[in-house]
């Protein structure tokens, strides 16, 4: 019997350790402000940014140009210009190729990473949006929007191969390195599995409560996704079965989520705030902080070597809605463009 009072004694100990551990670090990991502003010239909108770790760059989507900024200095190197209405990046650093996606003239520009130079257009359907890079199949997928589609051509040709029916918009795109592809369907509220070899779609799968989901990253390790909704949600997926496994509370108008797996940190792009969520194990999550940065910051980008996460932003103002004009647009101050950068 004492033995046994001592085995339970034993164990609670254990976990009570292991709990404080996890408390500890979660606590740990924040810390994050704003530390500085990168002005960038010209004007107009923006969405997706990319990091190729290996050229130590990041890419910034800037409506008519990709803007191109070296990592380590932050200083400003180039730009891809002649572009109509930029969204998603892809980098094929083997290929030295990179791919953007416009959607006012659905076309995927294919173009080369050393001299920024156009390379080629490829017809996209209607909207292209997120874009990637599959390695395995040396495929690109472009995400048609409001085509409800995806366009796949061969990354070192341009030849498209397929054109996939999803039913539903298409927003952000991950992949798992091993030949499979996900997307989240915003108006659906579903995920979409796709076989990156077939081109079909392999699973289909509603996202509740997580709804209008609007941006995903993965977790290649542990097959877990990270979907960031509009309804005020990050929900946490597995990436095989489709099964939610839990949500946490983020902030609104998420458009970016992304995951560091050396920190095990999340980090989601609201409209004003950047939250950040700690994976304590493959199915458990907890709220780290959250970071006030600038209106209409929702997009970001993590660097994988220092961990300080970079967000486009420029000087907004939103007008008040009317019943003639429901929903009007962001007037952004001219002159106002940066990036902004977050770190400990």
């Amino acid at each position: 019997m004492l033995r046994l009072v001592r085995r339970v004694v034993k164990n609670h100990l254990a976990l009570f350790i292991f709990g404080a551990a996890t408390l500890v670090s979660a606590a740990s990991a924040g810390g994050y402000h704003l530390v500085k502003e990168i002005p960038i010239s010209g004007d107009g909108s923006w969405d997706y940014m990319t990091i190729d770790p290996d050229a130590r760059r990041l890419y910034v989507s800037h409506q008519t140009q990709v803007e191109v900024l070296d990592l380590d200095s932050e200083q400003f190197v180039g730009r891809v210009t002649d572009l109509n209405g930029v969204h998603g990046i892809a980098i094929a650093s083997k290929l030295g190729r990179g791919f953007i996606t416009s959607g006012l003239s659905s076309t995927v520009t294919i173009f080369d990473l050393n001299t920024l130079k156009h390379l080629g257009e490829v017809p996209a359907g209607k909207s292209p949006d997120g874009v990637l890079y599959d390695s395995v199949s040396g495929r690109v997928f472009a995400f048609n929007h409001h085509g409800d589609n995806v366009t796949v051509f061969g990354a070192s040709d341009g030849k498209v191969a397929n054109t996939i029916e999803l039913g539903g918009e298409p927003e952000f795109p991950v992949n798992d390195e091993k030949g499979s592809v996900w997307v989240n369907l915003e108006d659906k509220s579903t995920l979409v599995r796709i076989d990156a070899q077939s081109l079909k779609v392999i699973g289909r799968w509603p996202t509740a409560p997580c709804e209008a989901p609007s941006s995903m990253a993965i977790d290649r390790e542990r097959r877990r996704l990270f979907i960031g909704c509009n309804n005020q949600l990050m929900a946490v997926a597995n990436a095989d079965s489709g099964k939610i496994i839990t949500t946490l509370p983020i902030g609104p108008h998420v458009d970016a989520t992304a995951f560091d797996p050396a920190t095990r940190l999340i980090f989601n792009a609201n409209n004003g705030s950047v939250t950040i969520i700690h994976q304590d194990s493959a199915d458990e999550y907890s709220a780290v902080e959250t970071v006030t940065t600038k209106q209409k910051a929702n997009t970001l980008a993590v660097d994988p070597k220092t961990r300080k996460v970079y967000l486009p932003s420029a000087t907004v103002t939103v007008p008040q809605a009317t019943p003639e004009n429901p929903r009007p647009a962001v007037v952004r101050a001219p002159g106002t463009f940066k990036i902004l950068v977050l770190d400990k």
